[in-house]
């Protein structure tokens, strides 16, 4: 019998695993790192700190997935009180509210943007040039790019609505990414998925692991570009500066500062999720974007600006720190005339299949890697031999 192979133990790989082995196919996973997570790794303690933000929104279509299968786990909200210390940097000062032409703007229908005007001119002409720039360096938070207003108005629109839903969208997975990794892994295992940790798979292996069946690549674009030896697997994705902080706690600390003259955004996540810092410390994480030829320096200076407004004394608070670069692995965005169906497909033919967050699937982050997983599995089953294959259907399995 054949079997599916799956190359990348991150989110995209662990839903394809999971969704090929559902339908009773076999099924193995390959990880080059030691564990399993991809950027959903979740560092060890004291400090439990993510690549990233790691935010699920809760009308996201991994959600439902994640739920229906009891992998969700324990998840946080932010609490009433934290919300009210959201701040805006606006005019180089610190507010307690945002233009109101950005709320405008962002309670129009995603549908009403235009896929083929960038943002910034399309948001000038509905609300003017203020809100249509602080709605663009609001939604950076979604986006990880250094220069929102140029990329596609229904793209950006999209974003910004759900990054500004009232209740929150955003939840958070109680200890981080770790404890849905795992139960996606255990779940894996009882399915009788064979994991391959520290097995890096080259294009040799790959070519041989094709003649035993397909293989989903669930690597991030770059890798996968390498190893497939495809150069038409590029797309745009952002450039990101991550400063993550532990402080000694201090009353009064604002939740988020949500900087409006630029993107750029400082959250303190012990805010809904007290786990991530030891008692009496508080963890902080700044996410600055940065365009592609600007020097690491300049985001780590905007992140200390931001500080020195939001957390006085933060330098002499600091217990840890840690600063990182996220360099075409924040996603895919999309220029003006291009949609995510205009990314790299899913299917590559030969049985080469894709995943990954910049591949042809819908979503909002890590939700287009859950649906390219998806995806790029039941492309895969439909592709194995044998008879008595129970079909991948139902509402578990809606293809993207």
């Amino acid at each position: 019998m054949q079997r599916i192979h799956v190359v990348g133990g991150g989110l995209a790989g662990l839903a394809a695993a999971l969704t090929a082995a559902e339908s009773e196919a076999p099924v193995t996973l390959y990880e080059a790192h030691h564990t399993l997570g991809g950027r959903a790794r979740t560092a060890n303690g004291p400090y439990l700190t993510n690549e990233g933000p790691h935010a699920l929104y809760h009308r996201g279509p991994h959600w439902a997935w994640l739920r229906q299968r009891g992998l969700l786990g324990p998840m946080a909200s932010v609490p009433l009180l934290e919300g009210a210390r959201f701040r805006f940097h606006r005019g180089g000062v610190l507010r307690r509210t945002p233009p109101l032409s950005l709320f405008r703007l962002a309670r129009r229908p995603a549908r009403t943007a235009p896929v083929d005007h960038d943002f910034l001119s399309w948001a000038t002409r509905q609300v003017g040039e203020e809100g249509a720039r602080a709605a663009a360096h609001y939604s950076g938070v979604a986006l990880f790019h250094h220069d929102p207003g140029s990329l596609s108005a229904a793209f950006v629109q999209e974003r910004l609505r759900r990054a500004t839903a009232l209740p929150p969208e955003a939840h958070f997975p109680v200890g981080g990414w770790a404890g849905i990794v795992g139960r996606m892994a255990d779940r894996a295992h009882a399915l009788g998925v064979r994991t391959e940790t520290s097995a890096r798979v080259d294009s040799a292996a790959l070519r041989d692991l094709a003649r035993t069946g397909p293989v989903v690549v669930a690597t991030h674009l770059a890798a996968a570009r390498t190893l497939l030896d495809d150069p038409t697997l590029v797309w745009d994705s952002g450039r990101t500066a991550l400063i993550d902080l532990a402080v000694r706690s201090r009353r009064g600390d604002p939740y988020i500062v949500s900087d409006l003259d630029a993107p750029g955004w400082i959250e303190r996540f012990t805010a809904q999720d007290p786990t991530l810092a030891p008692a009496g410390e508080q963890l902080v994480q700044g996410q600055i974007p940065l365009a592609p030829d600007a020097p690491r320096a300049d985001a780590t200076r905007r992140a200390e600006e931001l500080l020195d407004l939001g957390f006085p004394g933060w330098r002499d608070r600091t217990t840890w720190r840690r600063d990182a670069l996220a360099a075409g692995r924040t996603g895919a965005v999309d220029r003006p005339g291009t949609t995510w169906r205009d990314r790299p497909a899913i299917d590559r033919g030969d049985g080469i299949l894709l995943a990954g967050d910049q591949v042809a699937a819908p979503g909002l982050l890590c939700e287009v890697a859950f649906n390219s997983g998806i995806e790029a599995a039941l492309l895969a089953l439909a592709q194995l031999s044998g008879p008595g294959r129970r079909p991948a259907t139902g509402p578990d399995h809606k293809r993207t």
